[in-house]
């Protein structure tokens, strides 16, 4: 039935498919930043929290008979880190920004978003076409025309702590701009909590941010937490609105108990030893500044490749080399990409190798 559709996108060099990688390749793909996906320490510690209880899974949505005990305490402990006043964990990073943009933007009110914005994002903005205007990737000057150009009842802007391709910082200048105009400001934080900051708790803390009312910071559990879900934290009033009015929340069984006390083990493991895994995020980024002159201030390094079919072939050769990298096409990115994860469960000497490799292709 989509036979030619098919074939298209395998002329292309666009084709994609499911593929279970072999395990003992070191993991420079995937955005498991701090390694956790392989402690079974922390596993097992999950496994006891849960083992505490006499319900073991969600049964229904969280305004059923879903919401687990495990569940309030990551939301209240999530929210207390981060300095909000109310936390709502939900079934992925996916459902919390079509939570967000679905609900938040009212009759009256306008959203302005990052064209570079996670496709979630992105997603959610087609069900309110008419209340959406997008400016220029991490361009402080374009957002504050189009604030001027667009006002509302409620100017409500959205972008990312960091960007999952680019591996770029949301700038300074954006939050002072979203108080200036006394917007609402939404930061995907799926890529900088667990990465930036004295604490690691991401962007807000990376820039000393004080947290008011009209911020609110969701995250997925699935990259630095080594888990899987998400969450929204923000003021107690929006939270309870999303409650009410989010289709996500309310038409969805609630969040696995077991994922969410993998988090919440996680994000306390995250805070007990933040000062070794800081220091191990900077010797990673200074390892590329002099390998291959390029500065990062995630662990997202990016790479240009001339078209898809070199993405694949140097994916290959370093997996041959017992490495996986990303291989990032069309319509993920604009023009294909290498995208290499520092992952700090890879020792500096293997990542260091990788560099070196790295070095002699012609993905620089």
């Amino acid at each position: 039935m989509y036979e030619n559709e098919l074939k298209a996108l395998k002329k292309a060099g666009r084709f994609r498919e499911r593929k279970i990688f072999d395990d003992t390749l070191d993991d420079l793909a995937s955005n498991d930043y701090l390694g956790l996906s392989h402690n079974k320490k922390q596993f097992k510690k999950a496994v006891k929290l849960v083992n505490e209880y006499e319900t073991l899974s969600s049964k229904a949505s969280m305004l059923v008979n879903g919401y687990h005990p495990i569940h309030r305490i990551f939301e209240l402990e999530m929210a207390e880190q981060n300095g909000f006043e109310e936390g709502l964990v939900v079934g992925s990073g996916f459902l919390a920004n079509m939570a967000l943009i679905d609900a938040l933007v009212r009759k009256g009110d306008m959203l302005f978003m990052d064209e570079e914005y996670h496709a979630s994002g992105v997603m959610a903005s087609e069900l309110i076409k008419h209340r959406v205007v997008f400016f220029k990737h991490n361009d402080a000057g374009d957002l504050q025309e189009k604030l001027k150009a667009y006002p509302a009842k409620r100017q409500i802007i959205a972008v990312e702590g960091v960007y999952s391709m680019g591996g770029d910082l949301c700038k300074k200048e954006i939050f002072d701009i979203a108080d200036v105009y006394e917007a609402i400001l939404i930061v995907d934080e799926a890529h900088s909590a667990g990465v930036l900051g004295l604490n690691l708790l991401g962007i807000f803390e990376f820039y000393g941010i004080a947290i008011h009312e009209r911020h609110i910071k969701m995250g997925t559990l699935g990259k630095a937490y080594g888990s899987y879900g998400a969450y929204i934290l923000a003021s107690s009033h929006i939270i309870s609105f999303l409650v009410n009015r989010a289709k996500p929340v309310i038409y969805s069984t609630a969040p696995s108990v077991f994922d969410t006390a993998l988090a919440l083990v996680n994000m306390k493991h995250i805070q007990k030893n933040a000062e070794k895994y800081r220091k191990k995020i900077l010797e990673r980024q200074v390892m590329v500044q002099k390998q291959l002159g390029i500065r990062i201030q995630s662990l997202i390094l990016p790479l240009e490749v001339p078209d898809n079919e070199s993405t694949q072939f140097i994916q290959k050769g370093l997996m041959d080399q017992g490495y996986l990298v990303g291989a990032i096409r069309q319509p993920t990115v604009e023009k294909p990409m290498m995208r290499v994860i520092l992952n700090l469960g890879v020792s500096a000497k293997k990542l260091r190798h990788v560099l070196v490799l790295i070095s002699h292709n012609t993905v620089q």
